[in-house]
């Protein structure tokens, strides 16, 4: 019996202990995330929208008038926003500049070079981008598969990023000194060298051999170590571009008890010898799994302490599912105190007739809005530009992008996809938190972020084929709204 109460008073004691952590992270929380202050008093709303059918691009196409209305009717269609309650933070919204982008992008005139820049890096002509995605080693979307080694290179003497410099680099450059410095840069392997892997292949799968671990760890810290000597600041790494695919290109398997080991035994431990204060993304595949990836690293506290991140991909649509949206929110449920960043997402089965097809927005639309009402903090594009074949890609894995350039013709192509990110990417800006946000009809979508400013961003999206007569409802006071046949509108205020 006295054993039995030693061993109850020791759970209730560990649960106690428990608790006060998770109120102290919660604690520590809010500290870092203030509550922005926010006031209708004074505000003129202004609507900028994207339209099916019309020239209107994130254009300004009305202003609303708030007026006292302290209860709705169910018979009314309404928007309800409350800035009082604040969720996460931003970090960006961005897009990969990988092999595939830098290279079209060279083969732009420089009037289109300068174009482009702005239109995705600038704040008041553009979409406002801050966040960036590159490769380590090739991905699919090289021109050939290369590293950064010479073969069984132990000690990493040959270690050259050479290959990079001729385009890559430059483009980075470019959009850092856009930036004004402020680049969130992160980098992703598809896979380590051939001979580091169990099926002698950087493609195809294959797993990295365990006596590898360290080598690979270490290989991690000479890239952001050449790439900063080079003027290229690295905020994060992921560990493995979508650890669980076995791809015709660069690929290379980790379990959710690999990636873990890994990151407590060889990536965390070896940054911070090397005084490395650089996030960890973990996962970086389909919202499927990613659960139960959190789960094993994530419990697991002597990785758990390395990892910023869990990131996480859209295609688990390939199976016929819908998109697992919810299984973003079961992460952010368990385990409040991680960011959620997206950090792949792109339609393939390129076809260049079909570039400006609306539901390529629309497909965006519906993911960015969810994701950031799941709890997102970041949000981060496949490629920013490609070609007329939906490439360069080397193994014929051809996709769309926001923007297609004709290397033939000298065009360049902003799709809907650009216009439907730019109009979450221009008004929630790095810093803005979450508010709540609801609807009472399934045929209207909506989130809301108050900025750091305190102007205040409501995101409203109709996939429908109707108009939809609705009020934005804030604080006892409504404004008269109407949203388009498939269009999307953010309520600046």
């Amino acid at each position: 019996m006295a054993f039995r109460k030693i061993l109850f008073g020791s759970i209730l004691f560990l649960i106690a202990c428990n608790q006060h952590l998770q109120k102290n992270l919660q604690k520590e929380n809010l500290e870092n995330n203030p509550t922005i202050n926010f006031s209708l008093n004074g505000k003129q709303p202004l609507v900028y929208s994207t339209i099916q059918g019309t020239n209107d691009k994130i254009s300004l196409t009305d202003t609303l008038t708030f007026e006292s209305h302290p209860q709705p009717l169910e018979t009314d269609v309404c928007v309800f926003v409350d800035p009082t309650h604040q969720f996460q933070t931003i970090t960006g919204f961005g897009g990969a500049i990988v092999d595939a982008s830098a290279e079209t992008f060279a083969k732009l005139s420089k009037e289109k070079q300068d174009e482009l820049l702005k239109r995705y890096y600038d704040t008041t002509d553009g979409i406002g981008y801050n966040v960036v995605r590159t490769n380590i080693n090739s991905c699919d979307f090289s021109s050939d598969t290369y590293n950064y080694i010479q073969d069984y290179d132990s000690s990493l003497s040959t270690f050259s990023v050479k290959h990079d410099e001729q385009f890559r680099i430059p483009l980075l450059k470019k959009v850092n000194e856009k930036l004004n410095g402020k680049m969130f840069l992160f980098a992703s392997p598809w896979s380590p060298p051939a001979w580091m892997k169990t099926n002698k292949d950087m493609l195809h799968g294959g797993k990295l051999k365990k006596e590898y671990y360290q080598l690979w760890a270490n290989y991690f810290v000479k890239f952001i170590q050449t790439y900063e000597k080079l003027g290229l600041p690295i905020s994060a790494v992921s560990v493995q571009n979508e650890p669980m695919a076995t791809q015709r290109w660069e690929s290379c398997i980790y379990t959710a008890d690999d990636e873990r080991d890994f990151i407590k035994n060889a990536l965390g431990p070896t940054f911070a010898k090397n005084h490395l204060n650089k996030k960890i993304i973990a996962w970086d595949h389909n919202r499927d799994l990613m659960f139960q990836r959190a789960s094993v690293l994530l419990n697991d506290p002597d990785a758990a302490k390395y990892i910023w991140a869990i990131g996480f991909h859209w295609y688990e649509t390939w199976t016929k599912s819908t998109p697992l949206f919810d299984n973003v929110k079961r992460v952010q449920e368990a385990f409040p105190n991680v960011n959620l960043m997206f950090t792949e997402g792109c339609k393939e089965n390129f076809d260049y007739n079909k570039i400006m097809d609306w539901s390529l927005g629309e497909l965006y639309g519906n993911n960015i809005l969810n994701d950031l009402n799941n709890g997102i903090t970041a949000w981060c594009d496949w490629n920013i530009l490609l070609d007329q074949t939906g490439g360069p890609n080397h193994v014929g894995n051809f996709c769309y992008a926001p923007v297609i350039a004709n290397t033939n013709t000298g065009e360049v192509f902003y799709t809907n996809e650009y216009y439907y990110i730019g109009q979450f990417s221009k008004f929630i800006r790095p810093g803005a938190r979450r508010v709540s946000t609801s609807t009472n009809r399934d045929i209207l979508q909506a989130t809301s972020f108050i900025n750091k400013d305190g102007k205040l961003a409501v995101v409203v999206m109709n996939r429908t084929d109707n108009p939809i007569d609705y009020h934005l409802w804030i604080n006892g006071q409504w404004a008269k709204a109407v949203s388009k046949p498939h269009s999307i509108a953010t309520i600046l205020m």
